[in-house]
């Protein structure tokens, strides 16, 4: 998430032409993306961070659950 808040705030002061960054080129901006892509699509699925986030999800739903049918 911190890659694509980098982004978009990189991308808007590019645009803007706001301080130093008006000198970058948007090949950088666009090489930024590809990684951000690359990792959502592949890296993330290779590490089974994206099944950590959705058992994490499922746990805490069965606790609440429990919590509540228990009260």
């Amino acid at each position: 998430m911190p890659l694509i808040i980098v982004i978009v705030l990189l991308t808007v002061l590019k645009y803007f032409e706001v301080g130093p960054l008006a000198d970058i080129s948007w090949w950088w901006i666009v090489g930024l993306i590809a990684v951000a892509f690359i990792w959502f699509e592949f890296i993330e699925r290779m590490l089974g961070l994206d099944k950590r986030k959705a058992h994490e999800q499922l746990e805490k739903a069965r606790k609440e659950r429990i919590k509540k049918t228990f009260k």
